[in-house]
């Protein structure tokens, strides 16, 4: 059973939750010391051509895949054979496979690869060396990798972490800084920025600038900025929104923000399988306000094929703020 991410992770205030800290502060250090000892002792394989790995430094919601995908178009725009790379979390296939959107669910190979293929070669492997390597031997000139800041398998032409801009409500990306499960992050966040080349902070399309404190935490290594931007308008009419996301309640604030009339919401654990009962719960919460079904396009994927008639994805798209600083980067890396 999937829990869904405890918000009080990103309160900075160490007086929030302050006994559950306290007593998942020892597996924390736990945690630590093994992520640590795993990459100084891995020797990455160099599969042949560049690999740009999109990772960050927290347990998720920080919008990795948009800026994939924009990295990916950017590549592709100049030509580049680009493929990408996915773990393929939540997928039953160990891989390596190139996933097919006619032939595999996202039970097999997960949401994310599953979505992102309608538009990229993408390979799912547990084993990110294989994986890689098996991109290269299929034409891939270029790979960008989908997480992994924490897997030393690979040696990565360019390391990016992407980071949460949206910093209301006294919520912050790195919470209370303590490490997994105490708290939001995957590892300390020194040793995150100390192996990347590069941080994307990731802001909502309402929010015009980073807040100073966030830039300043991270000018251990450049900082580009990009804002989360709908494709689309929000279907019209009132909607009951659901989202199956790392942190559901910005996918509610976003909507919201770009002028959604939402009558309800619904918040589901990260990568959540909706089956008939749940989907039957939403729609019948919608007959409810007279209203329509809207989530984001990742939950749609996830979708069984019969529903997705009923549901609105609404997809997004990173667009950076200085396009020409990551092609610069992307230079660096030979690219």
């Amino acid at each position: 059973m999937k829990l869904e991410t405890p918000r009080w992770w990103y309160r900075r205030d160490r007086r929030s939750m302050p006994m559950t800290r306290g007593l998942l502060t020892p597996a924390s250090w736990l945690w630590s010391a093994v992520t640590a000892r795993r990459i100084a002792t891995a020797e990455p394989v160099d599969p042949g051509v560049p690999v740009i790995c999109v990772g960050n430094v927290t347990m998720g919601g920080t919008g990795k895949t948009p800026v994939v995908r924009e990295i990916a178009r950017r590549l592709a725009a100049r030509g580049k054979a680009v493929h990408l790379l996915s773990r393929g979390y939540g997928g039953r296939l160990a891989g390596p496979v190139r996933v097919d959107p006619a032939h595999h669910t996202s039970a097999d190979v997960g949401d994310e690869p599953l979505m992102l293929a309608r538009e990229f070669p993408v390979w799912v492997s547990r084993d990110r060396a294989v994986g890689a390597r098996a991109a290269a031997d299929a034409g891939a000139e270029a790979v960008v990798m989908d997480d992994g800041h924490q897997n030393p398998s690979v040696r990565k032409a360019l390391s990016l972490i992407v980071v949460d801009g949206e910093t209301r409500d006294e919520e912050w990306p790195f919470g209370d800084g303590r490490v997994f499960p105490a708290g939001p992050m995957r590892e300390p966040l020194a040793s995150g920025l100390g192996r990347a080349d590069a941080s994307v902070v990731l802001l909502p399309g309402d929010l015009p600038a980073a807040e100073p404190d966030l830039l300043s935490a991270l000018r251990a290594r450049p900082v580009l900025c990009a804002h989360l931007t709908p494709v689309d308008a929000p279907p019209a009419g009132p909607q009951v929104g659901f989202a199956g996301v790392g942190k559901p309640w910005k996918v509610e604030r976003a909507l919201v923000a770009a002028g959604c009339r939402l009558a309800d919401f619904a918040p589901f654990p990260d990568h959540f399988a909706y089956d008939e009962a749940a989907l039957r719960r939403l729609a019948d919460r919608a007959a409810q306000f007279g209203a329509g079904l809207v989530t984001t396009e990742k939950d749609w994927v996830r979708l069984p094929p019969e529903w997705r008639a009923r549901v609105t994805p609404w997809p997004v798209r990173a667009a950076f703020d200085d396009p020409a600083a990551l092609d610069a980067l992307l230079a660096k890396a030979g690219l």
